[in-house]
């Protein structure tokens, strides 16, 4: 039996986040998540995006890549297709993924691979002094548009499966939501979204505002988070009460994209014998003709 890895296996590097920032919070229950699981460093790909929380990368001890501005969803797609035997994880925040980004998430959401991005909202750009982003409320720094909500934008696609949003001030939960996100994609059931609300002390702090907002969906036992429809209502309900829903969303079946495309027959990219020129010549070749135009 493997022993599980323990909490400072995944600490080789020190964050460069400001004191107080919500993303410590994010980065600790991701490790203990982690140990509990029993996920090895070896066995783990961490990609991230721009922004304060795509340094977290560097801090893990596992495969890490640092993408380009907006472009962690594909990357990390790439990897899980690659080496569908890795745990592949996306972080990033809330400019990153819905603006420059929110393309790539919108195909996310409809392609369905089993991957986890986890997106720390913090409602500005933190990295480059506290512009409005694309979750900033009205009246931010001149800002005259409502703030995207992840939870309904993911909703609306029918492929969904995995929709959560958690605190960064009550990591109890945030554990629980994280653990449940890794285990939907290690079951190669698809695409496991957690948005964390994490608040950034130094530019926007919002703290107190949002433990006074937030709603624990998990607590309602009224709440059904396995009926898409429901889950609209509750969002959209709660939203117009000037609540923030947190908890398990929504929770769906839809075949995965690996299930779909990925030829179990075929050798995969990651897992050619790499010893033998030739033999891994070959597949190589045979992999382009396959998936290239």
């Amino acid at each position: 039996m493997t022993t599980p890895p323990s909490t400072k296996t995944f600490t080789p590097a020190r964050p460069i986040w400001c004191a107080g920032c919500g993303d410590f919070a994010v980065q600790g229950v991701l490790e203990k998540s982690l140990r509990n699981m029993g996920i090895l460093p070896h066995k783990l790909m961490l990609l991230a995006g721009i922004g304060c929380s795509g340094t977290i990368q560097n801090n893990l001890k596992c495969y890490g890549y640092h993408a380009l501005h907006g472009r962690v969803l594909p990357a990390t797609i790439g990897a899980k297709l690659a080496n569908p035997d890795l745990t592949v994880i996306a972080a990033g925040g809330d400019g990153d993924g819905f603006a420059i980004g929110a393309g790539h998430l919108v195909h996310t959401f409809k392609s369905n691979p089993s991957i986890m991005y986890i997106l720390m909202n913090n409602s500005n750009y933190g990295l480059t002094k506290g512009q409005a982003s694309p979750t900033s409320p009205i009246g931010y720094h001149g800002n005259a548009e409502l703030g995207l909500d992840s939870m309904l934008l993911g909703l609306s696609f029918l492929s969904s499966t995995f929709l959560a949003r958690g605190f960064s001030g009550n990591p109890e939960q945030l554990g629980r939501l994280m653990e449940a996100a890794i285990e939907h994609t290690e079951s190669g059931k698809g695409f496991a979204f957690l948005e964390v609300l994490s608040p950034c002390v130094t530019y926007y702090d919002t703290h107190r505002e949002w433990r006074a907002k937030v709603y624990n969906v998990d607590e309602d036992e009224s709440f059904d988070p396995t009926s898409r429809a429901a889950a609209f209502q509750k969002v959209i309900e709660l939203k117009e009460q000037g609540h923030i829903p947190i908890g398990r969303i929504f929770k769906g079946e839809h075949p995965s994209l690996e299930s779909i495309i990925v030829n179990k027959e075929e050798t995969l990219p990651a897992q050619q014998n790499i010893g033998h020129f030739n033999e891994h010549r070959k597949h190589y070749d045979q992999f382009i003709k396959a998936h290239l135009v």
